[in-house]
């Protein structure tokens, strides 16, 4: 494989494991406290009310569980990513996740939301990175 692809092919799957990692430990408070500079929840509360926000036909407990399914994925995907191992299955799987979460925000949060915080393009970069052939710096 070229040996720029590689190179991006490693960068991508750090870049998408770290955005993973870095909201689920925003909701569990390790990043700070809610209304803290550079927090968007700052604990699990407020953010099961944002994800009740994007499913609001689930009731508050059915959100909540979404909610806690979402983050086991994120640690999930976020982990093999970076590790680099199962990348093609975290790389669908995080596809999946996040075009759940951008059709979700087009449609119960603000059109431009997705557009705006790169929520498809992160979709569709882990739908590239699953198609991308594997290569050295990776377990699989």
């Amino acid at each position: 494989m070229n040996k720029h692809i590689a190179n991006a092919q490693f960068l991508l799957r750090l870049a998408l494991g770290i955005g993973f990692i870095l909201p689920v430990l925003d909701r569990m408070g390790v990043i700070g406290a809610p209304g803290s500079n550079g927090v968007a929840w700052g604990n699990w509360s407020n953010f099961v009310d944002y994800t009740h926000s994007l499913v609001p036909y689930l009731s508050r407990s059915l959100a909540d569980i979404a909610g806690l399914t979402a983050t086991i994925l994120e640690v999930v995907f976020g982990v093999l990513l970076i590790i680099g191992y199962k990348t093609k299955w975290a790389a669908l799987g995080s596809f999946g996740l996040t075009l759940i979460f951008a059709i979700s925000m087009f449609f119960f949060s603000n059109y431009r939301a997705p557009f705006s915080y790169s929520v498809f393009v992160v979709s569709f970069s882990s739908l590239l990175l699953a198609g991308l052939p594997h290569h050295k710096w990776s377990l699989d």
